[in-house]
């Protein structure tokens, strides 16, 4: 029987709190030290209270340890390996292979999408060493990710929602290249965000101050049935920088897309409990750059989000007429609430961003005045709906757990189970023999029923309830009340006590695919040094961060400037030739752009 895993971000305990009682079969969250998510770091203590909140629903937590580890590092790397291995974490999600090659307790291995796992050979390499779980590259097709799936048996974790790297993941220099911040150590400037001039090899301009490099957000909501029937076992939501609404929102409405497939097959979740929701999921409502399905079905068109890399929202309409600089009316005008925070496009794409001090028959009040030569024809789109964003404010989920309750008498005894989902059950004996009968026999037991099913402020809700008693005797309130109490305490307990870690992946004797490494392999250390050495490489480079160079690739991706922009001559038959070589410049600083159009691939040269 398939089992799916939805799997949130954790920028902290409590959102990974909220994640779970939002859906989330899993979490991921960062480690104390030496996460690719350098201001997401969390404390052992605080990851050992997610970890006994997440398991109470067989929910698991996944802890980043994704960044490649000086020498220096690698001890402190082991200890917190090892606390997190006490605590009870589930995995932990790396990077650098040194860590394979020094003494770890046993707990799971999550190859983290850092290491640029994109070929059948490459995960299948990692299977091999002891990764039970790879998490795929996010620029793979359905049919890659169906090439993989035949081909190895090691679980498959794919992106489905959230912001996307430009670069390969893992592959990325140019934050180190341009300011000595390392994606790979956590610490990315994201230059992928910023604005850049595009010119030829005449320095004409052909676009100025455009965020050419800045993608659109993934929302692969449309095909999780496909992935599913492809083999991918975790769909992963990005965001451990992102606010705990959006983690709300965008895990509660995967968890009622995945639940409706689930509800019409055979597969299960790979969690316990159900979710009841106080508010409507609505992806556009929380963080939002728009929407690409980037390379899933085919190259996407209009990948980018040009002219800003800050979140748009949902569309609402465009500016249909001026009544001031400070008043307006567009189409849907009447869904728009006082306070939300508007982002206007004008005709020359210049974006404008403003608050809604009020809206009134359809007439729009902002907080500032705007040119409104610009304004008329505008396109609106909503980045924050003050409405939805009040009810995240407050308990906006319930996760609970079913249980079976069964009352039942013997000589001198009434026995009273609880019994959950999971088949954990415990019981309590009331001796009869100090009772008397009761006067009102069917009073008696409408009051055992309504107190033992009193289950709020608890994990669990009841879900049948059975009482077979023939001679009634009166229990006192207060009794019934403390037996039900010291019941959900009990099987809290049995719950955490009985959970199940996953056992660690087998490993065997291989070779890795290729035998020279350079930079890109991002050998950082002597421990990954020996590891690639003891699986057959024979030659291999430092790091980037160990010994930068120029003219070389700082970034490579399947994401095509040329393309995007039309001038692509391989697809786009009509396009004008472009004079290249192409030029991207921030500021004073200029790199080089080379389009090797055999594979679809652009990279980023610094020179």
């Amino acid at each position: 029987m398939h089992c799916i895993e939805l799997l949130s971000p954790a920028g902290n305990k409590d959102i990974g709190i909220e994640a779970i009682n939002h859906g989330a079969d899993a979490v991921y969250i960062g480690a104390p030290k030496f996460g690719a998510r350098q201001n997401a770091s969390v404390s052992i203590q605080d990851i050992e209270q997610l970890c006994n909140y997440a398991h109470l629903y067989n929910a698991k937590v996944y802890v980043a340890l994704n960044t490649i580890i000086d020498n220096t590092q690698l001890d402190e790397a082991q200890h917190i390996v090892q606390q997190l291995y006490n605590i009870g974490a589930d995995a932990i999600i790396v990077q650098d292979m040194a860590l394979l090659q020094i003494n770890l307790p046993p707990i799971p291995l999550h190859a983290s999408t850092q290491c640029n796992n994109q070929t059948v050979e490459k995960v299948k390499f990692l299977q091999e060493v002891g990764f039970s779980q790879v998490v795929l590259a996010r620029e793979l097709s359905l049919k890659q990710i169906e090439e993989i799936a035949n081909n190895t048996t090691v679980k498959l974790e794919c992106f489905v929602h959230g912001a996307l790297c430009v670069s390969y993941s893992g592959q990325c220099y140019m934050s180190y290249d341009y300011c000595k911040r390392s994606a790979n150590k956590g610490n990315c400037s994201q230059m992928c965000r910023l604005p850049y001039t595009l010119t030829n090899k005449h320095k004409n301009i052909i676009c100025k101050d455009k965020h050419l490099l800045s993608l659109k957000d993934f929302d692969a909501s449309q095909y999780l049935q496909q992935l599913i029937n492809i083999g991918v076992h975790s769909f992963k939501i990005e965001g451990r920088l992102k606010s705990v609404d959006y983690v709300k929102n965008i895990t509660a409405y995967y968890r009622k897309l995945l639940d409706n497939i689930i509800n019409e097959t055979t597969l299960t979740k790979s969690s316990s409990g159900n979710v009841k929701l106080f508010f409507i999921p609505n992806p556009q409502k929380t963080f939002s750059r728009n929407q690409t399905t980037y390379f899933l079905n085919g190259r996407d068109t209009q990948m980018a989000s040009i002219i800003t890399p800050k979140s748009l929202g949902e569309y609402i309409g465009a500016v249909t007429k001026i009544i001031s600089s400070t008043q307006f009316i567009c189409t849907n005008s009447n869904i728009l609430h006082n306070g939300d925070g508007l982002c206007a496009i004008t005709k020359s794409s210049n974006t404008i961003g403003v608050r809604l001090n009020k809206v009134d028959n359809n007439i729009c009040t902002i907080n500032q005045p705007i040119d409104v030569k610009q304004l008329l024809g505008a396109q609106i789109y909503r980045n924050f709906d003050t409405q939805f964003n009040n009810t995240l404010k407050h308990t906006s989920a319930q996760r609970y757990i079913s249980i079976d309750i069964n009352v039942y008498a013997t000589t001198n005894a009434i026995h009273i189970t609880f019994t959950d989902e999971d088949s954990n059950s415990v019981a309590k004996t009331i001796d009869t023999t100090t009772l008397s009968i009761a006067n009102k026999p069917q009073t008696m037991l409408t009051q055992l029923q309504n107190e033992l099913q009193k289950l709020g402020n608890t994990p669990f809700v009841a879900k049948n309830i059975t009482i077979n008693i023939q001679q009634v005797m009166f229990i006192p309130i207060s009794t019934i009340a403390a037996i039900r109490r010291e019941l959900i305490e009990m099987l809290t307990n049995a719950r955490i006590k009985n959970y199940k870690h996953q056992s660690v992946a087998s490993k065997t004797i291989c070779t890795f695919p290729q035998t020279t490494l350079d930079y890109r392999a991002n050998v950082h250390n002597s421990k990954a040094k020996q590891f690639y050495i003891r699986h057959n490489v024979q030659q291999i480079s430092p790091s980037f961060e160990q010994a930068p160079q120029k003219n070389v690739e700082v970034m490579r991706t399947r994401y095509c400037i040329k393309y995007e922009l039309g001038y692509c001559k391989k697809y786009q038959h009509n396009a004008i030739t472009l004079q290249e070589p192409l030029f991207i410049k921030y500021k004073n600083r200029e790199w080089q752009l080379k389009f090797d159009c055999q594979k679809c691939e652009m990279a980023v040269i610094n020179i």
